[in-house]
């Protein structure tokens, strides 16, 4: 036992001679000093020793394991002392204060646009609205004729459309002799979930949309909607008064004012405008309506079984002035000393 320590200890030093960083001296430590080291099994033996054996082989053995603790605890001293050296060189040569606080890592937040639509989602889904989605390449179908908008329709006009060129290999819309565009709107979802639905249902549908339009303080060329769709057997026009009134309520507070006026929409009939009390004036907020028949008839649904009601509203709009933004190109600019304060 006694040479067996002996030429445990030769062995250590040749290890600590060989070790350059600190995590091999970290495996040396284990090696030797570890739950399961060479030298800690040794000590743990000793009880099985005989008493005279124990005492000499005991006092070896420790004298043993105070000479590697303070063999590794130089050792490390000195390459920590060297890391000092080369990160104060790597200052060049500038005053460096230790005890100065670390600079707090910046992290990544939500976009004003994505925080407005989070709210507006969890409002609706306590009201039991689902959420549906759908693709922002569409077919003049989903996008125009299902929702009562026929080809040389005048009213196509109130949408500026991005045409799409016809794909090399033949046209990829699902609906032959159907051309390809970026969707205007966000209700061919309503249409494609009503495809494969039935009712009764109650979905909302968010996501980015395109116009081709000039852009200024309030227009973008694209930008977000959320549209809404609640169909069943005696769905009404109080039924909407009544869901719209509660979302803007909790969206903008209890002191939220809304009217509503008669429009046109080709979807929607009657169709009307949801504006809101906004800087000692009113603020158009929205488009709305009853779903049209012919709407229901596009999806197979029969119109004198069903009702229902439809709106679509922007985001961005409801974040200009849920954030007091009176430019909608701010956020999509990529300024992040506009994009920080939020």
């Amino acid at each position: 036992m006694a040479k067996a320590l002996e030429q445990l200890k030769i062995e250590a030093k040749k290890d600590l001679a060989r070790a350059q960083t600190l995590e091999v001296l970290d495996g040396i430590f284990r090696t030797y000093l570890g739950r399961k080291g060479d030298l800690t099994l040794v000590l743990r033996s000793l009880a099985k020793l005989p008493k005279a054996k124990r005492k000499t082989i005991g006092s070896k053995a420790n004298a043993l394991r105070d000479f590697l603790m303070q063999e590794i605890e130089q050792k490390k001293t000195g390459f920590l002392k060297k890391e000092a050296l080369r990160l104060a060189s790597l200052a060049q040569g500038k005053w460096l204060d230790v005890s100065a606080p670390g600079k707090k890592i910046e992290t990544g937040h939500l976009h004003p646009i994505t925080l407005v639509q989070r709210k507006a989602q969890e409002i609706f889904q306590s009201m039991g609205f689902e959420i549906a989605d759908g693709p922002e390449i569409e077919d003049e179908w989903h996008n125009f004729d299902a929702l009562n908008i026929p080809k040389n329709h005048p009213a196509r006009d109130m949408w500026d459309t991005f045409w799409l060129k016809e794909p090399k290999g033949g046209q990829r819309s699902k609906v032959k002799g159907q051309k390809l565009l970026l969707r205007t709107h966000t209700s061919p979802v309503q249409i494609r979930y009503m495809e494969t639905h039935t009712p009764p249902l109650r979905i909302i549908a968010p996501g980015r949309i395109f116009r081709y339009e000039a852009t200024d303080a309030r227009h973008e060329i694209n930008f977000y909607q959320l549209e809404g769709l609640m169909v069943g057997k005696k769905v009404s026009a109080a039924n909407f008064k009544a869901v719209i009134e509660e979302f803007y309520r909790r969206f903008f507070g209890k002191d939220a004012k809304v009217r509503f006026r008669p429009s046109y929409f080709p979807f929607t009939e009657p169709s009307f405008e949801v504006d809101m009390a906004y800087n000692a004036g009113w603020m158009e907020m929205m488009g709305a309506g009853m779903v049209h028949p012919n709407v229901f008839k596009a999806v197979h649904y029969n119109p004198q079984d069903w009702q229902g009601f439809a709106f679509g509203m922007g985001l961005d709009r409801l974040a200009m002035i849920q954030y007091k933004v009176n430019d909608i190109r701010l956020f999509y600019g990529g300024d992040l000393r506009f994009l920080q304060q939020f």
